[in-house]
C-alpha cells in the first residue's frame, strides 16, 4: 500500500524527465493498492491549472478515482498537531509533514522523488 506523493504524478502528469519510470513503477501495481492525499490531489489541480492543463486534470481524476481505484486520505484536525510535530522533529515543511502523518496514520509507504523522503 503506496502513498504515492505530488511530485511523482506531476512527473506523469506534466511529462518530466523521470516520467518513464514512474509510468513503468504505475503500470507495475494495482491502482487499488496507491493513495494520494487530499492535499496532493488539490496539489495536482493548482499545477496544472495554472498551466492552463484542465483537461489533465479531468483525465487524471477519470483515470485514477473513477476508472482505477486510487483513494484518498486525508489528515483529520485532531492530527495537526502530528503534522506540526513532524514539521518540528523532522525539520519538514508543511506538505512533507503532511504527506508523512498521512502515511503513519493509514500504515503506507511513501513513494516521492522529494529528499526529505529518500
Amino acid at each position: 500500500m503506496y502513498l504515492i506523493d505530488t511530485n511523482i504524478w506531476l512527473e506523469r502528469l506534466l511529462d518530466q524527465e523521470r516520467t518513464e519510470e514512474v509510468g513503468r513503477f504505475l503500470s507495475g501495481i494495482s491502482s487499488e493498492f496507491l493513495f494520494l492525499t487530499d492535499f496532493t490531489l488539490h496539489s495536482i489541480g493548482i499545477a496544472l491549472v495554472r498551466l492552463g492543463r484542465e483537461e489533465a486534470l479531468l483525465n487524471f481524476v477519470q483515470d485514477a478515482f473513477i476508472e482505477g481505484s486510487v483513494k484518498i486520505v486525508s489528515v483529520t484536525p485532531d492530527h495537526i498537531e502530528k503534522v506540526v510535530n513532524a514539521v518540528k522533529n523532522y525539520k519538514l515543511d508543511f506538505d512533507d509533514a503532511y504527506q508523512y502523518v498521512s502515511a503513519e496514520i493509514y500504515g503506507l509507504t511513501i513513494i516521492s522523488f522529494d529528499a526529505d523522503f529518500i
